[in-house]
């Protein structure tokens, strides 16, 4: 297989994916009444309009109340909405937006106009939430792009990033930074080396933000412009600090309401407002908006001459939108200019504020996380490209199994790390007893981890074991389906959690933080239950923990059937996942007698046997 026609099987699974993702779109919208759609979460009808105004842009926004009976809702930030009409006279009417914020009643939205239309003083208008199309439409594009460029930049990376050419590396003096330790530094050594590619490999916990940072402070003190990426919002965010706290300037490209409140000050519009000029944006748009008002005073007067004096002051109230619109490009062509990392989501990189710009560099993190697709949209902006992340945690969302089946849950850092020989894998780790560390070490990463001194020998005082494993096998702990959900719960599991928390934590002298987690949606919702009032104790699923760290950590398994089957369990990585979230201690729950069947259970069982780790439930019964 060549990289083209490896690419042309990735197009055909990402429109799968495409596919499947507007058939339950539609599923849900389109085929309901108002009413259904609100118990599904989709809309909210009939809408309070609380507030009107002028966002980035001289555009307009309004701000909505729903004050209907509460449903939990689908409505996230930065979605393309419809905002529809029921009044008599304007059914059918409509207008697209993007929602700037939403909470449980309220939500923020703008608009690429430049006045609203009158039917919404009419009143009974609703929102509905549309297929979003955009990210598609950007990763289709950039697809489109590599598959068919013949030669340039584009054709080399296509080769290169696909493992069909090795990448080249060219032999510079060797950076020297007191801030790293010896496989931090080599990793920083191949990204200044690197010509095309540099991969970099970061299990939990061993620093790669941090050897990103400094490697972006090399490119920078080299006179670089660098454009960091990730595929979530929060990742983005955290770069974006810890690139600010080296004492760098970076620029956050986003929609403000995705941007973290710790990360606000950083962003394009907080910057642009510093601009000393801002002021004279904020002027004219004021103006703009009291000429309007003024128009709107004509608005049920049908004389020739009110007519014609309300074109005139909207015509105004335009060209000062206008005005306002071009010194503000300005100022964020400014800003743009001076920064010298600009951070951004993925698709966040097809902003219109980076169309044409350029970069030596790009810095794709967490790349493990993201589809293929969706990482070439940054990588058509650069020369040369850096992927960080780690492939055995887990891998991009795909909802199409058809699409999964195809290769779309294999990220492009899975495939270039095992397609080439150099990759800088950073071994010491600084979050972990090395207990906790030592079965993760030796089934994903070749034992080649080492606990650093400060983490290595760490316990909580009065907690003698660092990993547990409770084993359930015997108990009569039968898994169950969850209520209204494919999901599954083991209701005995969740309470011997609590048990064994509570006889672990009372003898401990100091204070820690806590988790427990579980691969189900179903567990977790009873986990609730069994830790509500322990404000310290954070409960939520696998998925949704990754990137965080905790003190002490629970992972309850649910699975315990006369079958042996596990489920997704079989996703080894989601395992990984939760077992390096620990610090000092470490307890899982389980039924060993349905997990010994598996390969990967079967080792781990070995391992927490041959270590005294395992630890029988009967110890915790009633």
């Amino acid at each position: 297989m060549d990289a083209i026609t490896e690419l042309a099987r990735l197009a055909m699974a990402l429109r799968r994916e495409q596919e499947e993702d507007l058939r339950q779109h539609e599923a849900v919208l389109e085929r309901r009444s108002i009413r259904e759609r609100i118990a599904a979460g989709v809309t909210w009808y009939p809408l309070k309009i609380e507030e009107t105004g002028t966002g980035l842009g001289a555009y307009p926004y309004i701000v909505v109340e729903y004050p209907g009976e509460w449903h939990r809702h689908a409505f996230q930030s930065a979605a393309p909405v419809s905002l529809f009409s029921q009044s008599e006279g304007n059914e059918g009417e409509k207008i697209q937006g993007t929602i700037g914020f939403v909470s449980d009643r309220r939500m923020k939205i703008s608009f690429r106009m430049d006045e609203l239309p009158d039917w919404l003083d009419e009143g009974r208008i609703g929102v509905n939430l549309l297929f979003d199309a955009r990210s598609y439409d950007e990763m289709w594009k950039a697809l489109n792009l590599v598959i068919n460029a013949e030669k340039g930049r584009a054709a080399a990376l296509r080769e290169i990033l696909l493992g069909y050419q090795e990448p080249r590396f060219i032999r510079r003096p060797k950076v020297e930074s007191h801030r790293l330790n010896a496989s931090q530094h080599e990793a920083l050594q191949d990204i200044i080396e690197s010509d095309d590619l540099a991969l970099v490999h970061g299990p939990p916990g061993t620093g790669k933000t941090t050897t990103l940072v400094e490697a972006i402070r090399e490119l920078v003190g080299s006179g670089e412009q660098v454009l960091v990426c990730a595929p979530s919002n929060a990742a983005v965010d955290y770069l974006t600090r810890s690139i600010a706290a080296a004492g760098l300037k970076p620029v956050r490209i986003g929609n403000l309401a995705r941007i973290g409140d710790d990360t606000a000050p950083w962003s394009l519009d907080a910057l642009v407002e510093n601009e000393r000029d801002f002021r004279q944006i904020r002027e004219l748009k004021k103006k703009a908006a009291e000429l309007r008002r003024m128009a709107g005073k004509y608005k049920r007067q049908f004389g020739r001459e009110e007519a014609d004096q309300r074109k005139l002051i909207f015509r105004e109230a335009r060209e000062m939108s206008r005005e306002a619109r071009e010194l503000e490009s300005f100022l964020v062509r400014k800003v743009l200019d001076e920064a010298q990392a600009i951070t951004c989501t993925l698709i966040g990189s097809a902003h219109e504020y980076l169309e044409g710009r350029e970069f030596r560099t790009v810095i794709i993190d967490e790349a493990g996380q993201a589809t293929e697709p969706a990482c070439w949209v940054p990588i058509l902006k650069a020369e040369r490209v850096i992927l960080a992340g780690d492939p055995f945690q887990l891998p991009p969302t795909v909802k199409c199994r058809d699409a999964a089946g195809m290769g779309l849950t294999e990220s492009l850092l899975e495939k270039a790390i095992a397609r080439h020989r150099r990759v800088s894998l950073l071994r010491t780790q600084y979050r972990m007893h090395e207990q906790i560390m030592a079965f993760s070490s030796s089934w994903f990463y070749g034992n080649q981890l080492e606990a650093h001194e400060s983490v290595k020998h760490w316990m909580l005082e009065g907690a003698p074991d660092v990993v547990e494993f409770v084993d359930t096998a015997g108990c009569g702990y039968q898994e169950e389906a969850g209520v209204d959900t494919e999901s599954r719960r083991n209701p005995e599991e969740a309470a011997l959690a609590l048990r064994h928390f509570g006889r672990f934590s009372s003898p401990v002298t100091e204070s820690f933080t806590a988790a427990v987690i579980s691969p189900y949606r179903a567990q977790v919702e009873l986990l609730e239950q069994q830790f509500a009032g322990l404000p310290h104790v954070t409960v939520n699923t696998i998925d949704s923990f990754q990137g965080q760290e905790r003190d002490v950590v629970y992972i309850s398994l649910v699975r315990s059937n006369d079958r042996s089957e596990i489920g997704f369990l079989k996703d080894y990585r989601r395992m990984n996942v939760a077992m390096t979230r620990a610090r000092k201690k470490l307890v899982v729950i389980g039924d060993s007698a349905t997990l010994a069947s598996d390969s990967f259970f079967s080792a781990f069982l070995d391992h927490v046997t041959a270590t005294g780790a395992w630890k029988s439930a009967w110890e915790w019964m009633e």
